[in-house]
Parts: C-alpha cells; sequence; structure tokens
C-alpha cells in the first residue's frame, strides 16, 4: 500500500452546471486557500506525481480534478482553451470555492491563466509551470522529435523522459522515479485521456491565438517557473512572460526541462510554500 497521502484520496464527484458530472480528490490543510492543479496535455489527476502533491500538501489544501469529458469526469470534452478555462471555473464554482490557488502545468499553464483572466474574482495567486502565454512571438519550436512522440498511440517510459527531462544520468533517474511512484497512482485507478478527448486538446492548443497580448491583464501575483532545457515549451517562453506580466517572479532550473518539478520537488515547493505565504 502506498504511503504517500495523496494516493489514499478518496475520489468525489460534484455535479456541473451542465448535467456533467467532475471528479476530484481534496486532500491536505483544511481551512487554507485552497491550491488547485491543472493537468498538462494527455493527462489526467492520477499522472501527478504523488511526492510533489504530499509536499505542497503539508502546507495548504490540494485539489485536483479531471476536466469536463477526461478520464473519470462527463460531459463534452472543450477543445478550445477558453472552454478548458470554463470547465475548470464552472468545476470550482460547482464546489462553492470563492478564492483559490492555481497551479498550472503544460497546457494545463495556459488553461490556468484563461481562467485568471475569466474570472479574476476566483484566482487569489498563480503558477504557471513549464508553459507559455501562447502567442509569444520569436519563440522557438519544439524539435520534430516531439510531435513524433505526441503521435504515439501510448508513451512508455523513454517517450515521457524524451519529453520531460534532460538526456543526462542524474535527469534520468529521477524520471524513472517519477514514473514508477505515478505508476502506482495509475495501477489502481487506470485513468487514461479518452483518444477524442486528447484531440480535441491537440485542437484547443492548435487554435489557440495566445494570451501574450493579455499579460498586462494578470495584475495578480504570478510565479513562472520551467527547466532551461524544455523540448516541449522552450524555456524562453517563461523569460518572455516575464517582460510583459505586471508582478511575477521567474524560477528556471539550469539541469532540468518539462518535468523539472517532479525532478526538483524539495526545491519546487519550498519556491511555491513561499510565494503562496
Amino acid at each position: 500500500m502506498s504511503t504517500y497521502l495523496s494516493d489514499q484520496a478518496e475520489t468525489r464527484f460534484v455535479d456541473g452546471p451542465e448535467g456533467e458530472r467532475f471528479a476530484y480528490q481534496r486532500f491536505g490543510r483544511p481551512g487554507t486557500v485552497p491550491l488547485v492543479l491543472l493537468m498538462r496535455l494527455r493527462g489526467t489527476m492520477d499522472h501527478w506525481d504523488p511526492a510533489l502533491l504530499d509536499r505542497l500538501a503539508a502546507e495548504r489544501e490540494i485539489i485536483v480534478f479531471d476536466n469536463r469529458g477526461t478520464s473519470a469526469s462527463t460531459g463534452v470534452a472543450p477543445d478550445t482553451i477558453e472552454g478548458l478555462a470554463d470547465g475548470a471555473i464552472a468545476f470550482l464554482r460547482s464546489l462553492g470555492l470563492d478564492q483559490v490557488d492555481v497551479l498550472g502545468w503544460s497546457m494545463g499553464g495556459i488553461v490556468a491563466q484563461g481562467v485568471a483572466l475569466a474570472a479574476p474574482d476566483l484566482v487569489r495567486r498563480l503558477i504557471v509551470a513549464g508553459s507559455s502565454a501562447g502567442g509569444v512571438p520569436d519563440l522557438p519550436p519544439p524539435p520534430a522529435k516531439v510531435n513524433e512522440v505526441l503521435a504515439h498511440p501510448e508513451n512508455g517510459d523513454e517517450d515521457f523522459l524524451y519529453l520531460f527531462f534532460p538526456e543526462t544520468e542524474q535527469a534520468r533517474a529521477a524520471g524513472l522515479a517519477s514514473l514508477r511512484r505515478i505508476d502506482r497512482r495509475l495501477t489502481e485507478s487506470k485513468a487514461q485521456v479518452q483518444p477524442e478527448t486528447y484531440r480535441a486538446q491537440l485542437t484547443a492548443i492548435g487554435g489557440f491565438a495566445g494570451f501574450w497580448e493579455r499579460q498586462e491583464e494578470l495584475t495578480l501575483p504570478v510565479l513562472v517557473a520551467n527547466g532551461a532545457h524544455d523540448v516541449m515549451i522552450h524555456s524562453y517562453a517563461t523569460f518572455a512572460m516575464s517582460q510583459r506580466l505586471p508582478n511575477a517572479k521567474v524560477v528556471l532550473y539550469s539541469d532540468a526541462g518539462h518535468g523539472f518539478l517532479f525532478q526538483h520537488i524539495d526545491d519546487f515547493a519550498a519556491e511555491v510554500d513561499r510565494f503562496l505565504a
């Protein structure tokens, strides 16, 4: 049996405004401002590293969930970033929450900005991890291999190691350890993103014009973080956001990539703790 608190959290359900049912887990310290996590492309609430979740939950309440039409949640999967943000807002309103902190990773980082822009009264502080504003000028494109890997019907260890971690012995070891921790969660839940949902997510990303021109509207405190060797979303996007956001802090890890938050768990969680405090 797993010793991680997050692995032992009960999956709950709440009815949304459009007849959908959102699946979620809620754990950690009650009575604090909840930290809501928004997941990456082709990920579910069970694809978070439990070691990171437990570390974050030591100081606050954590909420992870599946958006509309994703894994254990019902409804129609959104095919726009704005639709994904609307789904997240609907979920949070359905829980009766009036203020949260939001951490979005990868695609979830873009969606998190959409949530903060559409519902500024709801989001107290924002964390954008391994992501972008979208529409960043002169952003270097990902290597061709990234799209080849994303096209695989299923992604194995080598795919994830390439996408999320640098090709160093230390980074690969950290990546494999993270994958095995996540495996324990997935072995029980069998969670996965449906093919039609994955296609909708790709459509959302492909048709998204970006929030680059709206960065000045994000006047709340923002923490932007990434690994310097991110092959999926070039880390220049993280630096570029710091030039437009009015109230931001940027953290870059020189020996990490897209999955830096699973590689540097203690350090990143400490950054989150300081920022949210």
